[in-house]
């Protein structure tokens, strides 16, 4: 694998990364705190 190809194939990497992969997470994260929020008012009523 060539220095460009390699470069150009951590490049993709990254913008996977920030744009797909991190604010998949972060929505993921907070539904789910959220429902656990939601999950523990209605069993301690």
């Amino acid at each position: 694998m060539t220095d460009d190809n390699r470069h150009r194939s951590e490049l993709k990497a990254f913008l996977f990364i920030t744009i797909v992969l991190f604010p998949i997470l972060a929505v993921a994260v907070v539904g789910g705190y959220g429902f656990f929020v939601w999950f523990l008012q209605v069993v301690s009523g």
